[in-house]
């Protein structure tokens, strides 16, 4: 598996705050047992993994309210 370019060229929502909770979820699943089967059958390509998953809409998270 390697990085979704087009998938992250056609995003059209927040790249920043997708990028976020892509780096909050790499550093979670860099932890030693954590990675999970998806991770090793991957060769523990983390990033691209992450990526795919966000960009997917299968990482779900709240946006803190910065008002």
């Amino acid at each position: 598996m390697s990085i979704p370019l087009n998938t992250l060229i056609d995003f059209e929502d927040n790249i920043y705050e997708i990028t976020c909770v892509a780096i909050k979820e790499a550093i979670i699943l860099s932890n030693p047992g954590c990675g999970g089967q998806e991770i090793e059958e991957n060769n523990g390509k983390i990033v691209s993994e992450v990526l795919t998953r966000a960009l997917n809409g299968e990482i779900h998270f709240d946006a803190p309210d910065l008002r």
